[in-house]
């Protein structure tokens, strides 16, 4: 089935969509305010990941892989501020036949912590990505350092599936990981 259209997903107070090109100032421009808050939680990227011109470059990418259905990645916004990125939220390596799987992974600005945006956002997306996509599992793992992540990911009802040591290079460190998922109670033959 081709994927015709790009969503938007619209809560309460946020906004999920997928890029366009006009966004790459607003996504470096988020990235660069959030480096050093993300740095623990992130691997090392190069300085041009910072930069306009590298998502001008990316942004097309995203959309292609979109298509293919390949992966699904949203920049998230402030429905009062639909212009400026204050994080992201992603699926990726999506994969079909008999596994119908994919890896969540997840970033929220500094300044937007603790306000319960991240949940709403996640609830959005997870629901786009049973119901639209047809997805049977979501994959998400995080550091046992990462309360915060823990927290939100059990809130939404993903299970601890086991603990992956040495799982990730993070910030130029290899990371134990707990891994989680969230199963599709409504996956259907299609």
């Amino acid at each position: 089935m081709p994927i015709t259209h790009y969503p938007t997903l619209t809560g309460t107070r946020v906004i999920l969509r997928i890029p366009s090109t006009r966004d790459a100032a607003a996504i470096a421009d988020y990235l660069r305010r959030n480096r050093t808050f993300h740095r623990s939680t992130e691997p090392i990227r190069p300085a041009s990941h910072y930069t306009e011109a590298h998502w001008k470059k990316t942004i097309p990418t995203i959309r292609h892989e979109f298509r293919k259905d390949i992966s699904v990645r949203f920049i998230l916004a402030l429905r009062g501020n639909p212009s400026r990125v204050i994080g992201f939220v992603n699926f990726s390596q999506i994969f079909r036949g008999p596994f119908q799987v994919c890896f969540l992974g997840y970033a929220l600005d500094k300044k937007e912590q603790g306000k319960g945006l991240m949940s709403e956002a996640l609830q959005l997306a997870i629901t786009n990505m049973f119901e639209q996509r047809n997805l049977h599992r979501i994959m998400a793992n995080y550091m046992p350092r990462n309360t915060r992540s823990a927290r939100v990911l059990k809130k939404l009802g993903f299970r601890i599936d086991g603990r992956a040591k040495a799982y990730l290079r993070i910030n130029g460190k290899w990371e134990d990981h707990i891994l989680t998922s969230l199963v599709n109670r409504h996956w259907r033959l299609l």
